[in-house]
């Protein structure tokens, strides 16, 4: 099912305040040094962020200057741990280490491996190929060098989202093409590997969906002509002519995504080559949702089904070819009321979490000792109130995933 008939419960809840905000203030009219801030806290707030052993802010040398790098060390371990390199979305032109941040705490506790966020140069300051330069720099700096960290570079995968995504599938290819670093796993989450060709998608959810036609309009006009070779497999992976060889991918596709069938044909032209894909299918999500984890139970599912993949993928278990379609669990059909009251009872529990973790975002930003012993302090006061929200959410938010390819 491409679609669902209409977006999962949580994201229904996201995407009424999400395209009220929208309404209010056209990302047009917003310098991109705003719209790059906004991103960020949105990340930030929307976010869990679990606690992890340690994090470590790490500079290399790169192509083009400095590359920031994020550590993430889950826990303590006796042996060196496998890792995996996440490049983070944004079109090329938003995003850095917080926009990532909560993906690689979640990740790097489910697949028990460290995890690493790379700040790559951004767009329309520098050229499209910088980005990817960056991340494969990182990786080979990665391959050589991790050890410092605890890596076992034998063991490597990458992985990124949208933007990212496409980022992560190039230099799949390019590393392949070199001959190393070898990789386990490619990680692409509703990816772009396509700057070319429209897919029907693009009309099928071109707005009221988080990203919108017009955002991806936007977009390109601030790439302006960075992206006029964009058949280019190093800017489209897609267009390679020979995908054979390429390590095991993991797919995550939703279906009110505009951009939701590049990644699906770029699945099927993995296979078509022979390369294994395990494609998680959400009919119910819209592009972005694994940054709003604290209030999208298919997010948090999806991490975790990615930090599982990555945990086989370490232990070299068979690779999985296998599509799983994950969506709200189908429910009888309600009474009106029964569906009012439980539309309200979700857009208010969104709400007041969001609230919450604005607000809770901007004093660790401006005041972070100050917000982490207020915080330690109202812990008990907010209990009773999350228990409540808990409680609400196990009645209203239950996923079904059913396997599709191959039929079981």
């Amino acid at each position: 099912m491409l679609r669902a008939s209409r977006p999962d419960r949580a994201a229904r809840a996201v995407l009424r305040l999400v395209n009220m905000a929208q309404r209010a203030a056209s990302a047009d009219g917003m310098s991109l040094r705003r719209q790059r801030e906004v991103w960020r806290i949105v990340a930030l707030a929307m976010g869990r962020r679990p606690p992890v052993l340690r994090v470590i802010e790490r500079t290399i040398d790169g192509p083009g200057g400095p590359i920031a790098l994020r550590v993430f060390v889950p826990t303590r371990a006796q042996s060196r741990r496998p890792a995996f390199l996440w490049c983070h979305g944004g079109g090329f032109i938003v995003g850095g280490l917080d926009t990532g941040d909560s993906i690689c705490r979640h990740v790097a506790l489910a697949a028990d491996c460290i995890t690493i966020a790379v700040r790559y140069r951004l767009a329309p300051e520098h050229d499209l190929r910088a980005c990817r330069e960056d991340f494969l720099a990182a990786l080979e700096w990665v391959a050589g060098n991790g050890a410092e960290f605890g890596i076992d570079t034998t063991r490597l995968a990458i992985g990124g989202d949208s933007a990212g995504g496409n980022i992560s599938a190039a230099v799949a290819q390019e590393a392949l093409r070199r001959g190393g670093p070898a990789l386990r796993l490619q990680v692409l989450a509703y990816p772009a590997t396509d700057l070319v060709k429209e897919f029907p998608s693009l009309v099928e959810n071109a707005h009221g969906y988080f990203l919108t036609l017009d955002t991806i309009e936007q977009i390109k006009r601030q790439l302006g002509n960075r992206i006029e070779v964009g058949d280019d497999p190093w800017l489209s992976p897609s267009h390679s002519r020979d995908l054979r060889g390429l390590p095991p991918a993991l797919i995550v596709s939703a279906g009110f995504d505009p951009i939701r069938d590049d990644g699906l044909d770029y699945g099927e032209r993995l296979r078509a080559a022979g390369v294994p894909v395990e494609l998680l299918h959400y009919a119910g999500q819209f592009h972005g949702f694994l940054n709003f984890d604290a209030v999208i139970d298919a997010s948090r599912d999806a991490l975790q089904r990615i930090g599982d993949a990555l945990a086989a993928a370490f232990r070299d278990d068979a690779a999985v070819d296998r599509t799983v379609e994950i969506a709200d669990v189908p429910a009888a059909q309600p009474s009106a009321l029964t569906g009012t009251v439980s539309e309200v009872l979700s857009t208010t529990r969104f709400t007041w979490i969001a609230l919450e973790r604005y607000a809770d975002t901007f004093l660790g930003l401006l005041a972070p000792r100050t917000t982490r012993a207020t915080r330690h302090m109202l812990r008990p006061l907010f209990a009773p109130a999350r228990l409540v929200r808990h409680t609400v959410a196990r009645r209203i938010d239950r996923l079904a995933a059913h396997q599709t390819h191959p039929r079981p």
